[in-house]
């Protein structure tokens, strides 16, 4: 049998730390991949003289799942996100940000379990239209939905819903005031809501949206939306169970995956052993999920949980006095 590759980029600042982390836990656990290491980011540039080499590409193409650190684009010296060509790139059309609720984490709430479906390709991310005046006075920036798109990601929220078990989705928009773009995802999102009645279907307004997650967010199971107002949504859910450090995020496309820490990439911290490792360690059992390995992503979950639970050997911003390497190593150790 054919061991399975997993591409990884390291990425910028407290990324290879981090990244570092996960691989030993997926080995420790048994998963037995094989890693082409690829770069991507600063570290590209320097080495490579682009943040996205062709080579990269290739890896990622080659091996259809890849596993990424935080990267870093430069900003106002007029290059593209990579996050955002990468999706773009491999049609990485949906953005999983689940966040679950971790005992033991300064968290405001407990027993949060909501997941945002975040359309990944269009919209205000799009690219299009971005146009500034000589003058500097004025700017404009073209928001593009497709039918077709809506349908795709919509669609993939309520079969992820069914897979999973979950019972509610919730449809967020601004179709009061953004009557065309928002207004076709509406009209979609009902339609295909009538294809699975088995499924509580809601809808809501992005900006009480913001409200009802700060002030009863429990009553969310899964979100789907469109590219920015996922973007926004997916960060604040992430503030209800202790923030960014606390959150995964997959790209899902047809034939193609990158799982990723959606946090930054911290340059203050990096090579300290300060960070966090828990949001790339996320992103990995998403990704044993992907590739049908739920027994392992599940024993990596509880271990996990126990750690942070317990306090044992977390770092700073859990509460702790320990570094990247404790931390791992706790988790090692249960595993």
């Amino acid at each position: 049998m054919t061991k399975q590759r997993i591409t990884v980029i390291r990425g910028d600042g407290i990324g290879p730390d981090i990244i570092d982390s996960a691989l030993q836990i997926l080995d420790k656990v048994g998963c037995d991949f094989d890693y082409d290491f690829a770069d991507a980011g600063l570290v590209a540039l320097e080495n490579h003289g682009e943040l996205l080499p062709q080579e990269t590409l290739d890896l990622i193409a080659k091996n259809k799942v890849t596993l990424k650190g935080p990267l870093t684009t430069p900003v106002g010296e007029g290059f593209t996100s990579i996050n955002v060509s990468l999706r773009k790139k491999f049609q990485l059309y949906a953005n999983l940000r689940p966040v679950l609720s971790f005992k033991g984490t300064k968290a405001r709430y407990e027993d949060i379990d909501i997941v945002t479906v975040r359309e990944n390709t269009e919209g205000m991310y799009s690219g299009l239209g971005q146009v500034v005046s000589e003058d500097g006075t004025e700017a404009e920036a073209m928001s593009k939905i497709t039918r077709s798109g809506c349908e795709r990601i919509l669609t993939y929220a309520y079969e992820m819903a069914i897979r999973d078990g979950r019972k509610k989705v919730t449809a967020v928009h601004k179709a009061n005031i953004l009557k065309s773009t928002s207004g076709l995802f509406l009209k979609v999102a009902r339609e295909i809501a009538q294809l699975y009645p088995q499924i509580e279907s809601t809808e809501m307004i992005v900006d009480n949206c913001c409200m009802q997650l700060v002030m009863n967010p429990h009553q969310f199971d899964v979100i789907v939306t469109t590219n920015l107002f996922g973007d926004i949504l997916s960060d604040l859910c992430a503030g209800l169970v202790g923030g960014l450090g606390m959150a995964p995020g997959a790209n899902i496309g047809e034939d193609c995956a990158i799982f990723e820490a959606v946090h930054g990439s911290a340059p203050d911290i990096a090579g300290k052993n300060l960070a966090n490792p828990t949001s790339v360690i996320l992103a990995s059992i998403q990704m044993l999920e992907y590739l049908n390995m739920s027994e392992k992503a599940e024993k990596i979950r509880y271990a996990l949980k126990q750690v942070i639970e317990t306090g044992d050997r977390t770092t700073r911003d859990l509460g702790g006095e320990h570094g990247t390497s404790d931390f791992t190593q706790a988790m090692l150790e249960r595993l």
